[in-house]
């Protein structure tokens, strides 16, 4: 990608030693490290072609008055629902840098990768800096991407039964500590912990609802993403958590337009999920696995049994599996590179630009740019 200045003259960079090896065809990477201190915003404009937003995906369903919440003042009618909201970034320069695709995981929204909740500059904009379009969408059923309000109305108006509900999940700020790792305990955060933490406060703000249980089958946003990808004639699908495994169900949908996935912090990978064919194709595709530091402790995940080194080992094997497929999987886990503290909000770490400058070299190496890309 020539014409691209990949890091920031005040960041002060020195190689480190080390590759990242995952499976047998695994691509190496090579760690770069930096003084946390230093990380400051570049220098200059943040000089754009054009920035927007738009939907893609979702359906037109129709609903009775009493469903649209009409409240007797307004009739019911045709609305679109599972549509997918999505903001966008276009930097000047090269129009073959490969677009990436950045969706949010769980209770959270497209604000995950903008500024972080201590004011520092988010991937969003640090993708866009250095070249690459960026495309953050809401997850059908969250922030702007809308939900379909029927079964709400019709439990209100006595129709269905209130246990039709679907469940409306939002986790709590002890919940999110140990789940997404800012510490061992609720208020105590790890000795070498990269979250800001002394901004927890600011970051509960971007907490939302999730209605991912009105969503019908199959995924979704994972449909939305593969059409999205379809329509930038090729992305880099990069998911996060929840949405951890969106990229690779976008490819099974279609994988036309899917270039590069990257899968953050998955809750599993589905190593025994998957079937043949369906590994079969997501080798067709270049992946990458993103996941932080302090994997083991067993009071951070919910499922009895389950702890994040559990799914850890799960996206090795699917890894493995993958590879093994002539495949070219990849797992980018920064303890093996010197890098510690990392949390779930890896996007969000103090260490935030860092982490980015490993994916975007995975990017290039391993996708390079629309033209090249899949080829």
């Amino acid at each position: 990608m020539k014409g691209i200045q990949r890091f920031p003259k005040t960041l002060h960079l020195a190689i480190l030693a080390g590759v990242l090896l995952a499976g047998t065809l695994g691509t190496a990477l090579t760690a770069v490290a930096q003084d946390i201190s230093d990380l400051q915003t570049p220098n200059g404009a943040l000089v754009l072609k054009a920035q927007g937003s738009f939907f893609v995906g979702g359906e037109t369903v129709s609903l009775t008055t009493t469903e649209v919440g009409g409240y007797g003042l307004f009739p019911g009618g045709d609305i679109a629902v599972n549509q997918m909201y999505v903001q966008y970034m276009i930097p000047q320069g090269n129009p073959n840098v490969v677009p990436v695709v950045m969706i949010h995981g769980g209770t959270l929204s497209g604000k995950s990768y903008e500024t972080t909740p201590d004011g520092r500059m988010g991937w969003d904009e640090y993708f866009v800096r250095q070249g690459h379009a960026v495309y953050k969408p809401d997850q059908v059923s969250r922030a702007r991407s809308g939900f379909n309000p029927a079964i709400y109305n019709d439990v209100r108006a006595g129709i269905v039964p209130p246990a039709s509900q679907p469940i409306i999940t939002r986790l709590s700020n002890q919940a999110n500590w140990t789940l997404f790792r800012f510490g061992p305990t609720f208020g105590v955060p790890y000795p070498d912990e990269q979250f800001p933490v002394a901004a927890a406060d600011k970051f509960a703000k971007q907490g939302i609802p999730v209605l991912n249980a009105t969503l019908p089958d199959p995924n979704a946003t994972a449909k939305a993403l593969s059409a999205l990808a379809i329509q930038l004639k090729g992305a880099v699908i990069m998911g996060h958590s929840e949405s951890g495994l969106f990229p690779l169900q976008a490819a099974l949908v279609n994988a036309t337009g899917t270039k590069g996935l990257i899968d953050i912090e998955p809750g599993g990978c589905n190593a025994t999920v998957f079937t043949n064919q369906q590994i079969a194709t997501l080798a067709t595709v270049p992946i990458l696995v993103v996941f932080g530091d302090h994997l083991d402790n067993p009071n951070s995940f919910p499922i009895p049994g389950v702890t994040w080194a559990t799914q850890f080992a799960d996206c090795k094997a699917f890894i493995a599996r993958v590879n093994a497929a002539h495949g070219n999987a990849t797992m980018l886990y920064p303890p093996d590179l010197g890098i510690h503290g990392n949390s779930h909000m890896i996007m969000l770490d103090k260490n935030n630009l860092q982490i980015a400058d490993l994916i975007l070299k995975w990017i290039d190496d391993n996708v390079g740019s629309k033209k090249t890309a899949g080829k």
